[in-house]
């Protein structure tokens, strides 16, 4: 990847939309732009409105826009939900030069030959990971490139999801007016960025606490091995406490973010809030107790599906810690709560950048992190600028969208 590249992320979640601005230079990246938008047209991670979605994606992308001055149309788009599936497959190839040694056209071939995989008609690859390279029978090989071999192996994750799901949100961008350069999977994306080479070889849970949904991805071995979904997140503490306090959504959000704890004992009985009851103008005042009340059961609930979750996945005694991200994350005392429901090593990830150090750009920043690290290695399209000036944009012809469904998949590795 050439200095100077801009790579633009697209985390559309259930609760908002997200667009991360990204420039790399001299290797390193720095985030030069952010715009967030509440998002509509999504239930529990799964597109249910395509016209609400494209203009809660217009209007985050304009939001990241204003920010910078510059005007997107190229992006990267996170995909997740519970179509996801995973499987591991093998690819075997004879090494073509005649010298033996390796290069890019062999490693292309091998990774084309591990997505020669059957799939049911409704299902699509996704994202294909190698695990391991093997030349000549040498196994725990990461790069083969310039070694000497007669034949080269690869063993890959293959990652796929519902062709619905997939042209759903493809079609969505592509109304936005905006081209796609490749879609990731979020969970493989946020794993780039929070998880160390030690927590991924050791065993370790990769939890996603979302708006309307949780992401659950068990690494082991260096790659995902398992990866499941379950339908609640933080719109459901959401909705507990509207209940409660018997107040709009809207407001029952804005009082989490802002006197929210997931442990009452951690709670001050001295933080008092009003809150306008709903059919009324009367208010009435609670206090940040009386709110993480309403908030630790259902927080616990989370964590004990979680944890549930990992046992019925086969790997409730093999797992070496949790590592949590996500927005519903974010409330003071989940970590504390985390650890006493799971009963192992917890930790919460989040970016470490200027602007972004939140839990809920994961995904976001975790994307440019590995188009940078991955697909930029692969001479992929990054090399290309995403963004133009505003004011000075080039005209330019757009492929017909049913072609580029076509052809993302196949240069996207």
């Amino acid at each position: 990847m050439s200095n100077g590249d801009i790579i633009v992320s697209l985390d559309i979640g259930t609760s908002k939309v997200r667009a991360i601005i990204g420039e790399v230079s001299d290797g390193a990246i720095n985030i030069i732009g952010v715009g967030t938008a509440d998002s509509e047209g999504i239930r529990k991670g799964a597109i249910v409105d395509i016209d609400q979605t494209v203009q809660s994606i217009k209007n985050a992308i304009e939001h990241a826009e204003r920010m910078v001055d510059i005007e997107i149309s190229e992006v990267y788009v996170g995909i997740q939900g519970s179509h996801i599936g995973v499987q591991t497959n093998h690819g075997v190839v004879a090494v073509s030069n005649e010298d033996r040694e390796i290069g890019e056209e062999d490693i292309d071939r091998v990774l084309q030959a591990a997505k020669v995989v059957t799939l049911p008609p409704d299902r699509e690859i996704i994202n294909l990971v190698p695990k391991q390279y093997v030349v000549d029978g040498l196994e725990g090989i990461s790069d083969p490139r310039g070694m000497i071999g007669v034949r080269l192996e690869v063993e890959a994750t293959v990652i796929t999801g519902a062709k619905s799901s997939v042209h759903n949100l493809v079609r969505c961008v592509d109304k936005a007016g905006l081209k796609i350069n490749g879609v990731i999977l979020l969970t493989l994306a946020s794993g780039v960025m929070t998880l160390s080479k030690d927590e991924k070889s050791a065993g370790t849970v990769l939890v996603d606490i979302g708006g309307g949904s949780t992401t659950i991805a068990i690494y082991e071995d260096g790659g995902i091995c398992a990866i499941s979904s379950l339908p609640i997140g933080g719109q459901f503490v959401t909705n507990d406490i509207a209940y409660g306090l018997r107040s709009q959504t809207d407001h029952a959000e804005k009082i989490k973010l802002k006197f929210g704890c997931a442990v009452a004992d951690d709670a001050a009985d001295e933080v008092k809030f009003k809150v306008t009851r709903m059919g009324s103008n009367v208010e009435k005042e609670f206090s940040q107790r009386d709110l993480a009340s309403i908030i630790e059961p259902r927080m616990q609930e989370i964590f004990q599906l979680i944890k549930q979750e990992v046992h019925a996945l086969g790997y409730g005694d093999k797992v070496d810690g949790y590592v949590l991200t996500g927005g519903s994350v974010s409330l003071p005392g989940t970590l504390a709560l985390a650890q006493s429901e799971l009963e192992n090593n917890v930790r919460i990830a989040l970016p470490d950048y200027i602007g972004v150090k939140d839990p809920s750009y994961s995904s976001g920043v975790g994307m440019i992190q590995y188009v940078s690290k991955y697909m930029g290695v692969r001479g992929a399209s990054t090399t290309k600028k995403a963004v133009s000036r505003k004011g000075n944009s080039p005209a330019s012809s757009k492929p017909r969208m049913l072609e580029r469904i076509k052809n993302m998949f196949q240069e996207f590795i």
